[in-house]
């Protein structure tokens, strides 16, 4: 066990968050941790690290137990370090050992002393133990994978952004290698590739992980076990959030039979005693189901507590068949280009994804269709269009001292006071919450916000940037809900997979500075892709072997059907034969090369491999060989490829 709650009750004021809870949390676990917004999940985390203590009851920790958290918190650190620096942070041992080995060689060049060379070897040792040769190159596997390019690596951390400020902490906390690592809302800051990035590191990730998320694909394939903090109870769940889905609502049902049974005895048990209690001969059984009664341990109806959003987007105006059509549009940063002469159209009914990865544009171009933004070209508005925008960074978007209150009054939706609080209401602000200051809210309370103003304008066309971020589970689904029922248009941007394939019939990405439009869901975009991943591939191993087709022209002309007093050149066909021979031969060994590349660079990109120096050095210099090997072969093989061609030609 690696920390264990042990009958812990926690409570904020007269807030209970749980009650007498008890949950062990195995090596290697694969665990999500999951509630309604409110319930107390983040601060079920900080209970177990031990920034809170429990009012009741104890958390146990193993000896020796690390354990790594990432919360929005950490994001008052701030440095003048380049994000390779910080990253590289997280090997404190190695960078100490580090110095240690520079000034014991000072000192062993100066004095040439036994005991500093013994000093000196043993330091080195224990750097090659830790593996400290290759942090360096690991830390950067890592920030490659999590969307940095090798340009930023040396850029200072305080020059990014809260989202990618994170993921270089996220960076270094799985650098740091914890028994345990409790991850809160990491998809939050990532985009689609650095999730599937995310995903296959934290598969073969050798500690336990605990996931708060809203995202159910990555739940799905990251988790073995679900544990929903719900009515201040821990409900464990051992398997994945489908599962979890199936599971619950048999146990609903289970106790809804229950109670439904319980009370029908219960009526009988009462009616009987109704009818005998005064009657002599049966007042003494009347008395014993009495007592039963009052000894039944009752069973509670099932009444699913859930905070209901209610959703309801409203549309005033029709607008005309195109919404928006943009015109040999360009637009960069300095040299960095977002898009270039590009086309787009937007028609009434179209529910757009906008996907890809950070650092594409897609914010940017949602900014250019809003008129937000400026760039070169022609964005032209339709008729009768009213837009609204929910921006992805809510400090950008809302006025922080405003009160909830007068920012809905903002959005000029001519409601009166008392409605603007009903609608509140829905977002789950009731009473005094409506007077609160914006800049005191969480940011989860700052999407609601933002959200009710989107729904109160009454837009027949919305431009949504990360609409779910802050969203739980439960509101997500009553989002997509929402968003399938509104009459109007829509484009958005998300990371979220199960939400884009609920809600999009077109998919958007931008690929080498262009639009490029995919008519269809999300799940036939992902379909088309591997189609035509598939097809790319086998028209490849086509081109590098055309050796079928020298076959037929080599068996088919016999000699009995050469054309009458035509010459055979008997040279040239054997000298063709033995290329042909050396070609199907030369094919064989670059398909075994490939094989074993192929199989080198999935050693090179396993964590094992990075843990063993020798390994890693061994396994890089083979992938090197068998690098230079296959270009050679390659180059041979186009060789003797012309040489045939031209003999061929000449039979």
């Amino acid at each position: 066990m690696l920390v264990g709650f042990n009958n812990i009750t926690f409570e904020f004021g007269a807030r209970v968050i749980v009650e007498d809870a008890t949950w062990h949390i195995q090596p290697n676990e694969r665990i999500g941790l999951i509630g309604y917004n409110g319930t107390g999940k983040s601060t079920l985390l900080k209970v177990m690290v031990g920034d809170y203590l429990p009012s009741k009851g104890t958390v146990e920790r193993s000896k020796g137990t690390t354990i790594g958290y990432l919360h929005q918190d950490l994001l008052s650190f701030d440095t003048n370090n380049s994000i390779l620096e910080v990253a590289l942070s997280a090997f404190e041992r190695v960078q100490q050992l580090e110095k240690e080995i520079e000034e014991l060689g000072k000192e062993l060049e100066r004095t040439g002393d036994e005991k500093t060379l013994i000093a000196y070897t043993d330091k080195l040792h224990e750097l090659e133990t830790l593996d400290g040769y290759n942090i360096h190159h690991r830390t950067e596997e890592v920030l490659h994978g999590l969307g940095f390019t090798q340009e930023d690596l040396q850029r200072p951390y305080r020059e990014f952004s809260g989202g990618w400020r994170m993921r270089v902490l996220l960076a270094k906390m799985i650098l740091a290698a914890p028994d345990l690592l409790l991850l809160d809302e990491p998809t939050n800051h990532l985009d689609l590739p650095s999730i599937e990035w995310l995903e296959k590191y934290l598969q073969h990730y050798k500690g336990a992980v605990v996931i708060v998320s809203h995202d159910k694909f990555f739940l799905n394939r990251m988790v073995t076990k679900i544990v929903e903090l719900y009515q201040r109870q821990l409900h464990i769940y051992n398997g994945n959030y489908d599962f979890y889905e199936t599971e619950k609502a048999l146990r609903i049902e289970m106790q809804q039979r229950a109670f439904e049974n319980q009370q029908e005895y219960i009526r009988q048990q009462e009616r009987f005693i109704e009818r005998f209690k005064a009657k002599a001969s049966k007042a003494a059984q009347a008395q014993s189901a009495l007592k039963r009664l009052e000894k039944i341990d009752r069973i509670e109806d099932v009444e699913l507590e859930r905070p209901n959003i209610k959703i309801n987007f409203r549309v005033d105006k029709t607008p005309g068949k195109v919404l928006v059509e943009l015109k040999d549009i360009t637009k960069s940063f300095g040299k960095n280009l977002i898009v270039s002469h590009t086309n787009g159209e937007i028609d009434r009914g179209d529910k757009i994804a906008l996907i890809g990865a950070n650092g594409k544009g897609k914010s940017t171009l949602l900014r250019i269709i809003a008129g937000t933004e400026q760039f070169d070209g022609e964005r032209k508005w339709g008729h009768n269009v009213e837009e609204s925008f929910y921006a992805q960074h809510q400090l950008e978007a809302l006025d922080l001292n405003n009160t909830l209150l007068e920012e809905m009054k903002s959005c000029g939706s001519q409601k009166t006071e008392q409605e603007l609080r009903t609608l509140l209401g829905c977002f789950l602000f009731s009473g005094d919450d409506t007077d609160k200051k914006i800049k005191v809210l969480s940011g989860g309370e700052k999407a609601r916000v933002a959200l009710a103003k989107t729904i109160v304008s009454k837009a027949n066309f919305l431009l949504l940037d990360e609409p779910t971020n802050h969203l739980d589970i439960h509101s997500v689904e009553l989002l997509i809900e929402a968003l399938n029922k509104y009459e109007g248009t829509f484009i958005l941007v998300s990371h979220d997979r199960y939400f884009i394939s609920n809600t999009a019939n077109k998919i958007w990405e931008i690929v080498d500075h262009q639009i490029k439009e995919f008519k269809g869901t999300y799940q036939e975009w992902m379909d088309w892709k591997e189609r035509m991943a598939k097809q790319a591939a086998e028209a490849e191993k086509k081109a590098a072997a055309p050796v079928q087709v020298k076959q037929e022209v080599v068996i088919a002309p016999a000699p009995e059907k050469a054309v009458p007093n035509q010459p055979i050149n008997k040279e040239l066909r054997k000298e063709l034969q033995r290329l042909q021979k050396q070609f199907n031969n030369l094919e064989d060994r670059i398909a075994k090369v490939k094989e074993k590349k192929t199989e080198l660079e999935l050693a090179l990109a396993a964590p094992d491999t990075y843990s063993d120096s020798k390994k890693f050095s061994e396994t890089e210099s083979a992938y090197k060989q068998a690098t230079e090997e296959l270009n050679k072969l390659n180059a041979e093989y186009e060789t003797i490829f012309e040489k045939i061609m031209e003999m061929e030609s000449g039979l």
